[in-house]
Protein backbone atom coordinates (compact mmCIF):
# COMPACT_ATOMS: atom_id res chain seq x y z
CA UNK A 1 0.00 0.00 0.00
CA UNK A 2 1.28 3.67 -1.27
CA UNK A 3 0.27 6.55 0.38
CA UNK A 4 -2.87 7.69 -1.09
CA UNK A 5 -3.12 12.07 -0.58
CA UNK A 6 0.61 12.88 1.06
CA UNK A 7 3.84 11.67 0.37
CA UNK A 8 6.25 9.22 2.23
CA UNK A 9 10.06 9.75 1.72
CA UNK A 10 13.06 8.06 3.44
CA UNK A 11 16.51 8.26 3.72
CA UNK A 12 18.72 5.26 3.73
CA UNK A 13 22.07 4.54 4.22
CA UNK A 14 25.23 2.94 6.07
CA UNK A 15 25.90 4.56 9.63
CA UNK A 16 27.61 7.94 9.46
CA UNK A 17 26.58 8.56 5.90
CA UNK A 18 25.43 12.00 6.78
CA UNK A 19 21.34 10.73 6.07
CA UNK A 20 19.75 11.69 9.90
CA UNK A 21 21.51 15.40 8.89
CA UNK A 22 19.85 15.33 5.28
CA UNK A 23 16.84 14.03 6.40
CA UNK A 24 16.22 17.36 8.91
CA UNK A 25 17.61 19.50 6.26
CA UNK A 26 14.65 18.69 3.90
CA UNK A 27 12.44 18.88 6.13
CA UNK A 28 13.62 22.12 7.47
CA UNK A 29 13.98 23.05 4.13
CA UNK A 30 10.32 22.23 2.25
CA UNK A 31 8.46 23.89 6.13
CA UNK A 32 10.45 27.34 4.75
CA UNK A 33 8.50 26.66 1.65
CA UNK A 34 5.48 26.03 3.07
CA UNK A 35 4.79 22.41 3.23
CA UNK A 36 2.98 20.64 6.21
CA UNK A 37 6.09 17.71 6.76
CA UNK A 38 6.63 15.32 10.09
CA UNK A 39 10.13 14.55 10.35
CA UNK A 40 10.68 11.32 12.23
CA UNK A 41 12.68 8.11 12.38
CA UNK A 42 13.59 4.40 12.84
CA UNK A 43 13.86 2.76 15.00
CA UNK A 44 11.25 4.74 17.01
CA UNK A 45 9.16 8.06 15.74
CA UNK A 46 5.96 6.74 18.53
CA UNK A 47 6.08 6.06 22.36
CA UNK A 48 6.19 2.59 21.38
CA UNK A 49 8.80 2.20 19.01
CA UNK A 50 11.13 4.70 20.66
CA UNK A 51 11.18 1.92 23.70
CA UNK A 52 12.36 -0.69 21.26
CA UNK A 53 14.90 1.64 19.99
CA UNK A 54 16.67 1.39 23.02
CA UNK A 55 16.47 -2.25 23.20
CA UNK A 56 17.89 -2.65 19.98
CA UNK A 57 20.56 -0.19 19.70
CA UNK A 58 22.01 -0.10 22.93
CA UNK A 59 24.72 -2.93 24.60
CA UNK A 60 26.59 -5.47 23.59
CA UNK A 61 26.84 -6.38 19.41
CA UNK A 62 25.44 -9.80 20.49
CA UNK A 63 22.80 -8.79 22.18
CA UNK A 64 19.87 -10.40 19.65
CA UNK A 65 19.94 -12.67 17.81
CA UNK A 66 19.28 -11.50 14.07
CA UNK A 67 15.86 -13.45 14.32
CA UNK A 68 15.10 -11.44 16.88
CA UNK A 69 15.95 -8.02 15.95
CA UNK A 70 13.26 -8.41 13.35
CA UNK A 71 10.71 -9.62 15.22
CA UNK A 72 11.67 -6.39 17.31
CA UNK A 73 12.07 -3.84 14.54
CA UNK A 74 8.56 -4.86 13.00
CA UNK A 75 7.35 -4.20 16.07
CA UNK A 76 8.42 -0.66 16.67
CA UNK A 77 7.74 -0.16 12.69
CA UNK A 78 4.25 -1.37 13.14
CA UNK A 79 3.57 0.70 16.26
CA UNK A 80 5.16 3.41 13.86
CA UNK A 81 2.89 3.00 11.07
CA UNK A 82 -0.02 2.91 12.99
CA UNK A 83 0.49 5.99 15.43
CA UNK A 84 2.62 7.97 12.97
CA UNK A 85 3.01 8.09 9.84
CA UNK A 86 -0.11 6.66 7.84
CA UNK A 87 -2.10 9.41 10.17
CA UNK A 88 0.45 11.64 8.75
CA UNK A 89 -0.28 10.56 4.76
CA UNK A 90 -3.84 10.57 4.97
CA UNK A 91 -3.67 14.25 6.58
CA UNK A 92 -1.64 14.71 3.15
CA UNK A 93 1.46 16.08 5.06
CA UNK A 94 5.27 14.81 3.53
CA UNK A 95 6.56 12.32 6.07
CA UNK A 96 10.12 12.27 6.32
CA UNK A 97 11.47 9.12 8.00
CA UNK A 98 15.28 8.88 9.21
CA UNK A 99 15.43 5.05 7.65
CA UNK A 100 12.47 2.85 7.19
CA UNK A 101 11.97 -1.38 5.96
CA UNK A 102 15.29 -0.95 3.77
CA UNK A 103 17.52 -0.96 6.69
CA UNK A 104 15.84 -4.20 8.21
CA UNK A 105 16.33 -5.75 4.78
CA UNK A 106 19.67 -5.52 5.11
CA UNK A 107 20.84 -5.49 8.54
CA UNK A 108 18.75 -8.51 9.25
CA UNK A 109 17.51 -9.71 5.91
CA UNK A 110 21.13 -9.78 4.17
CA UNK A 111 24.28 -8.47 6.00
CA UNK A 112 23.23 -10.10 9.14
CA UNK A 113 21.55 -13.46 8.95
CA UNK A 114 20.79 -14.15 5.10
CA UNK A 115 16.91 -13.59 6.57
CA UNK A 116 15.75 -11.75 3.53
CA UNK A 117 12.40 -14.16 2.86
CA UNK A 118 11.42 -13.78 6.71
CA UNK A 119 12.00 -10.00 6.74
CA UNK A 120 9.60 -9.14 3.73
CA UNK A 121 7.17 -11.35 4.75
CA UNK A 122 6.29 -10.11 7.97
CA UNK A 123 6.87 -6.47 6.31
CA UNK A 124 3.98 -7.66 3.76
CA UNK A 125 2.05 -9.02 6.21
CA UNK A 126 2.35 -6.35 9.38
CA UNK A 127 3.23 -3.30 7.75
CA UNK A 128 1.97 -3.06 3.76
CA UNK A 129 4.02 0.30 3.73
CA UNK A 130 6.61 1.91 1.41
CA UNK A 131 7.59 5.06 0.67
CA UNK A 132 7.09 6.66 -2.40
CA UNK A 133 10.99 8.02 -2.54
CA UNK A 134 13.76 6.79 -0.88
CA UNK A 135 16.79 8.62 -1.06
CA UNK A 136 20.41 6.79 -0.22
CA UNK A 137 23.17 8.41 0.46
CA UNK A 138 26.12 6.99 -0.43
CA UNK A 139 29.55 6.81 1.22
CA UNK A 140 32.64 4.90 1.33
CA UNK A 141 32.14 2.40 4.60
CA UNK A 142 35.24 3.73 6.46
CA UNK A 143 34.91 7.09 6.23
CA UNK A 144 31.00 6.34 7.25
CA UNK A 145 32.37 4.22 10.08
CA UNK A 146 34.91 7.00 11.13
CA UNK A 147 32.00 9.54 11.60
CA UNK A 148 29.50 7.08 13.41
CA UNK A 149 32.21 6.31 16.24
CA UNK A 150 33.49 9.76 16.05
CA UNK A 151 29.97 10.98 17.47
CA UNK A 152 30.75 8.93 20.63
CA UNK A 153 26.83 8.15 21.57
CA UNK A 154 25.47 5.40 23.36
CA UNK A 155 23.48 3.99 20.13
CA UNK A 156 26.55 1.84 18.16
CA UNK A 157 25.50 -1.38 19.05
CA UNK A 158 25.90 -1.48 15.11
CA UNK A 159 28.77 0.10 14.92
CA UNK A 160 30.69 -2.18 16.40
CA UNK A 161 30.14 -5.00 13.90
CA UNK A 162 32.54 -3.19 12.09
CA UNK A 163 33.61 -1.97 8.79
CA UNK A 164 32.79 -5.30 7.24
CA UNK A 165 29.39 -4.75 8.29
CA UNK A 166 29.17 -1.52 6.74
CA UNK A 167 30.82 -2.76 3.25
CA UNK A 168 28.05 -5.57 3.20
CA UNK A 169 25.50 -2.68 3.68
CA UNK A 170 26.89 -0.59 1.38
CA UNK A 171 26.86 -2.93 -1.45
CA UNK A 172 23.85 -4.57 -0.41
CA UNK A 173 22.04 -0.98 -0.25
CA UNK A 174 23.23 -0.05 -3.91
CA UNK A 175 21.67 -3.24 -5.35
CA UNK A 176 18.11 -2.43 -3.61
CA UNK A 177 18.14 1.45 -5.44
CA UNK A 178 18.95 -0.76 -8.46
CA UNK A 179 16.30 -3.03 -8.35
CA UNK A 180 13.99 -0.42 -7.67
CA UNK A 181 14.93 2.93 -9.65
CA UNK A 182 10.70 3.90 -9.68
CA UNK A 183 11.96 4.71 -5.45
CA UNK A 184 15.36 5.21 -5.24
CA UNK A 185 17.45 8.50 -5.54
CA UNK A 186 21.24 7.71 -4.87
CA UNK A 187 23.09 10.51 -3.73
CA UNK A 188 26.68 11.37 -3.45
CA UNK A 189 27.00 11.72 0.37
CA UNK A 190 30.96 12.34 -0.18
CA UNK A 191 30.20 16.49 -1.19
CA UNK A 192 30.19 18.88 1.64
CA UNK A 193 26.69 19.12 3.09
CA UNK A 194 25.40 22.02 1.66
CA UNK A 195 26.05 20.44 -1.74
CA UNK A 196 24.33 17.39 -0.79
CA UNK A 197 21.49 19.09 1.07
CA UNK A 198 20.87 21.43 -2.33
CA UNK A 199 20.73 18.03 -4.37
CA UNK A 200 18.63 16.34 -2.36
CA UNK A 201 15.80 19.28 -1.58
CA UNK A 202 16.16 19.81 -6.05
CA UNK A 203 15.47 15.97 -6.70
CA UNK A 204 12.38 16.07 -3.86
CA UNK A 205 10.85 18.99 -5.42
CA UNK A 206 10.45 17.24 -8.50
CA UNK A 207 8.54 14.51 -6.68
CA UNK A 208 6.52 16.64 -5.01
CA UNK A 209 5.73 18.28 -8.33
CA UNK A 210 4.49 15.13 -9.27
CA UNK A 211 2.49 14.04 -6.77
CA UNK A 212 0.46 17.54 -7.29
CA UNK A 213 1.13 18.34 -3.45
CA UNK A 214 0.90 22.25 -2.79
CA UNK A 215 2.45 24.39 -0.22
CA UNK A 216 0.25 26.04 1.86
CA UNK A 217 1.61 29.42 0.52
CA UNK A 218 0.10 28.37 -2.96
CA UNK A 219 -3.39 28.97 -4.21
CA UNK A 220 -5.17 26.13 -5.99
Amino acid sequence: MQSSTGLFISFEGIDGSGKSTQARRLAEALRAEGHDVDLTREPGGSEGAEQIRALVLEGDPDRWSPETEILLFTAARRDHVEKRIRPALEAGRIVISDRFADSTRMYQGQSRGNLRAQVDGLHEMMIGLEPDLTFLIDMEPDLGLARAKGRQGSEERFEDFGEGLQRQMRTGFLELAAAHPERFIVIDGARPPDVVAADVLDRARERIASAGLRARAETP
